[in-house]
């Protein structure tokens, strides 16, 4: 008894090394195998629990480590050349039942063959897809699949039970004594889907495409040489921003002409247009960004709704100095009083925080559903670029091309649909350039084809109007009684 305390610093000193040797260690997984099984598993995030090299093929060890650890996956290697396991949605207890799971399944990810491909093997018995025993190491189904059987570095495999159905060679070659087995947990499981819900093509030559398809873009009307786009949303959300990022993507390096930034208030003072350029030097691009000041939540602050009418119609000229107070009137100087087609807002663009969907203030809300009112009146045609989709998934942050396999993008991007009314076929995720030196082509890509599909919904603008107008405004307009 005396000898208690010692004895229990001694164990909590071991245990801390091994810790400190795990931590060290390096997954058996290779880059490219890794990859693979992130795919079988649906997750973006592996963290190593256990080695059996460093912890020792022990059940009662494993459990130690593991338990309560939320989902996890099993992976084993032997000298054949398999890399197998399970996985379980379910937390380890030492619970000393069988556990329902109906996500559980049985893979291999390669073989002895270089030609096998990965192999994915669901439970068919869902209240029998893991035998959760403190005697026994991970062991899937009722012993179905065990590892660590009989304390060593060694599975057991029954495959004559419903619960789970293949067979011996397919799974691990019949070579059943493991080199090493790992125990991960699995992170974020289920956030990422298998198959993209929106069709994207991400290689530089898909890129080219769609800018290929810009360039040679020309409006239905021949009155109308470029196509004018007016950027609406809150302070913040990344209106200056999103020019600059179409304009980089153009130039082929990261500028930023607009000024862009943080700040509690709208940077955006003036209403500015602005013209791309094909290149530094090159034409001007059939599209035309009209800028403006953010809406705010308050009353007197931000962008006043009764300028929308103004901006829509193309009553305001460029460099047009905003006031939250008033709206503009046909007596201030450089008011275009009687704009033609060319003139006019031809789709609204609203730029929103794909990271503050949930929290869009009441008042900001319907400021937004007022404009659309407002828009839908005038027929102008409307699109969602939700800005700072990376800051929404983890997934998204470190691989952009998985902005359509996440779940979290798409619940903000159907979120937006219900909260302003605007088809999700008309939300486009886009992540701007902030902190980048240098472009890349899924980045570009994802705002190349925001642009692509404003110059599509704008086709729709001009049905309203006969196929040859006059070089006049068609529309009768409420400044044409001054």
């Amino acid at each position: 008894m005396g000898n208690f305390p010692e004895l229990k610093a001694a164990a909590s000193v071991e245990r801390h090394k091994t810790e400190r040797r795990l931590k060290m260690a390096q997954s058996r997984l290779t880059k490219e195998e890794k990859k693979v099984l992130l795919d079988v598993l649906g997750c973006k995030y592996l963290s190593l629990l256990y080695k059996g090299s460093i912890h020792d093929y022990n059940p009662l060890t494993f459990h130690n480590i593991c338990n309560n650890q939320g989902p996890t996956v099993v992976v084993g290697y032997n000298a054949s050349g398999y890399i197998f396991g399970g996985f379980t949605s379910q937390s380890y207890r030492s619970s000393e039942t069988l556990l329902y799971d109906e996500k559980a399944f049985l893979f291999r990810l390669k073989g002895k063959e270089k030609e096998l491909s990965p192999l994915k093997i669901p439970v068919k018995v869902a209240n029998e897809a893991v035998f959760d025993s403190s005697e026994y190491g991970p062991t899937f189904g009722n012993a179905v699949l065990v590892f660590l059987a009989q304390n060593i570095a060694q599975v057991a495999t029954n495959v004559n039970t419903a619960t789970y159905t293949f067979h011996g060679k397919e799974l691990h070659g019949n070579d059943k004594a493991l080199l090493e087995c790992e125990v991960y947990r699995v992170e974020d499981v289920g956030r990422i889907l298998a198959v993209p819900w929106r069709e994207t093509k991400w290689a530089a030559a898909d890129r080219e495409e769609i800018m290929k398809q810009i360039r040679a873009y020309k409006p239905l009307l021949d009155t109308v040489p470029q196509i004018r786009v007016l950027f609406l949303g809150p302070v913040g959300a990344g209106k200056s921003s999103f020019f600059n990022s179409v304009n980089s993507t153009f130039r082929g390096y990261v500028s930023s002409q607009a000024a862009s930034g943080s700040d509690s208030t709208s940077l955006t003072k003036q209403y500015r247009t602005y013209r791309i350029k094909n290149g530094r030097c090159g034409d001007p691009l059939p599209i035309i960004f009209c800028d403006t000041m953010g809406l705010e939540e308050k009353q007197g602050a931000g962008l006043d709704i009764d300028e929308v009418h103004n901006l829509l119609q193309g009553h305001v000229p460029d460099q047009y100095q905003f006031t939250p107070y008033a709206a503009m009137n046909p007596k201030v100087q450089g008011c275009i009083r009687n704009p033609t087609l060319k003139d006019q807002i031809h789709c609204v663009a609203f730029i929103i925080d794909g990271s503050k969907v949930e929290i869009l203030p009441e008042k900001l809300e319907e400021k937004l559903k007022e404009i659309r009112r407002k828009a839908n009146n005038l027929g102008v045609p409307q699109i969602v670029i939700l800005t700072k989709v990376d800051e929404i998934c983890p997934a998204v942050e470190e691989d952009m091309s998985c902005v359509y396999k996440s779940k979290a993008v798409q619940k903000q991007m159907r979120l937006i649909e219900a909260k302003l009314g605007i088809p999700l076929s008309q939300v486009v995720p886009v992540k701007n350039y902030s902190s980048e030196l240098e472009l890349k082509d899924d980045v570009d890509i994802l705002i190349l084809m925001a642009v692509r599909q404003m110059l599509r919904l704008a086709e729709s603008y001009f049905d309203n109007f006969d196929s040859v107008p006059s070089d006049k405004n068609s529309r009768k307009d409420y400044y044409s009684e001054y």
